[in-house]
């Protein structure tokens, strides 16, 4: 169960990855020892899953970012695992879902290029055995970036 001091820890961790123990502490009112104490019962509890950069995909050639919908045309558990597995294998793919509605999986792609994404769809997605129906949408511009989780 997390108390109001580990919801205020979480919150300064998903706004800034790098605090020490002791810039935790001030926020917190904590000593650093007490502070970082709490950070690593929140990591070995599984609350902080882990830490890593954000780059800019457009900096780093990533222009076209995507989504990606696909239906499948059979529903069996050899068919959802190769699928996953396929999924799991494309780097382009930075997110997936399974869903309830007419798509059962909601992709997250990010390509260099209109002729990438259309080499995803074409030669990867839609080749694979249990794929019935692609249908992608091109992501104009991003409004809001990833937010951190509300605590």
């Amino acid at each position: 169960m997390l108390d109001d001091m580990d919801t205020r820890l979480l919150d300064a961790l998903q706004k800034d990855a790098h605090l020490t123990a002791q810039q935790l502490g001030e926020i917190l009112n904590l000593s650093p020892s007490q502070a970082g104490r709490r950070r690593q019962r929140l990591e070995a509890e599984g609350y902080i899953e882990g830490y890593a950069a954000r780059l800019d995909p457009a900096r780093i050639g990533l222009t076209v970012q995507g989504f990606v919908q696909v239906q499948l045309g059979t529903h069996g558990p050899d068919q959802s695992l190769s699928f996953a597995r396929l999924i799991a294998l494309r780097p382009e793919i930075t997110s997936a879902w399974t869903l309830t509605g007419e798509a059962d999986y909601l992709l997250r792609v990010y390509c260099s290029d209109l002729p990438a994404l259309n080499a995803l769809i074409h030669e990867v997605l839609l080749p694979h055995p249990a794929v019935a129906r692609v249908q992608s949408q091109i992501v104009m511009d991003q409004l809001k970036r990833d937010a951190p989780l509300p605590t």
